[in-house]
């Protein structure tokens, strides 16, 4: 059996249950607050034959891959390259090990969400193997953990937090393939163009005025009260790599995170 850090042993008994048939997933057994996509797909409705070739794969083939996927984040994401580009991103996540993790992205949550990116997940520990031009793609996540921003919805509050507690000092690299849409801004009805690289929120007044509280309000999220209930994680957290990338590149005023220092920051200082 493979091993799991405190971090992970109660979210993953929470996963464990699920799979097992004694609990249903948690996402069914803490009422779950739907969240839609914003754009439809083109083309025609699917025909009855469609229908039913997809309820007979169902029955005989197997989706193995997708079944380890079941940690469920919801944070927000900037465009590196356009920075008041800027969307809710729903995580579906595997843990592949304990400096790993992969997640597909979607617009929403609900059965006709679209999928519109993917995320990569690693260790501080990781991150520092990489080399210098590579590092360049990874966002850092203390900024979204610390501000309450990032969440695991539906899971009791102690796993949640040790599921954050467990992505300290880590880094994302994710690209988004399909503008569906975000705060006002039409989607495309199709993935067009080049990939964009998705950053992270890491200074109060980042996000666009509206996005976090719309989230809050549609889930019942309250990422202020998850701010301070997450303090106390601020003393793990170690300057990173990427924090100013995009300081000084949106329209409004911002002001540092406690806690969320930018390790090039800290040399000049030091």
């Amino acid at each position: 059996m493979k091993r799991l850090s405190g971090h992970f042993l109660i979210i993953s008994g929470f996963a464990l249950l699920a799979s097992t048939g004694l609990l249903n997933p948690v996402q069914e057994v803490f009422a779950q607050e739907p969240s839609g996509p914003h754009a439809n797909p083109g083309g025609e409705a699917k025909t009855p034959k469609t229908k039913i070739l997809e309820a007979g794969a169902k029955l005989l083939q197997s989706g193995s891959p997708l079944k380890s996927f079941d940690i469920y984040l919801v944070g927000f994401h900037p465009m590196k390259d356009s920075p008041e580009d800027q969307m809710e991103a729903h995580h579906y996540c595997h843990q592949v090990n304990e400096d790993f993790a992969q997640c597909a992205l979607f617009d929403g949550n609900t059965e006709d969400a679209n999928l519109n990116g993917i995320e990569f997940i690693i260790s501080e520990k990781l991150f520092n193997t990489l080399p210098e031009g590579e590092k360049k793609y990874w966002h850092p996540h203390n900024g979204e953990i610390l501000s309450g921003q990032l969440v695991a919805p539906n899971i009791p509050g102690i796993a949640e937090k040790e599921l954050m507690k467990g992505k300290m000092n880590s880094y994302g690299k994710t690209w988004h393939v399909w503008n569906t849409g975000y705060e006002g801004k039409l989607g495309d009805a199709l993935p067009l163009g080049q990939p964009m690289l998705g950053w992270s929120f890491n200074h109060e007044g980042e996000a666009a005025p509206g996005l976090v509280e719309k989230r809050d309000k549609n889930m019942k999220i309250d990422s202020g009260e998850k701010r301070r209930q997450r303090a106390d994680l601020k003393q793990l957290a170690k300057p990173q790599s990427g924090v100013d990338d995009l300081k000084g590149r949106f329209a409004r005023p911002t002001k540092d995170i406690p806690g969320v220092i930018d390790n090039k920051a800290q040399e000049k200082n030091q």
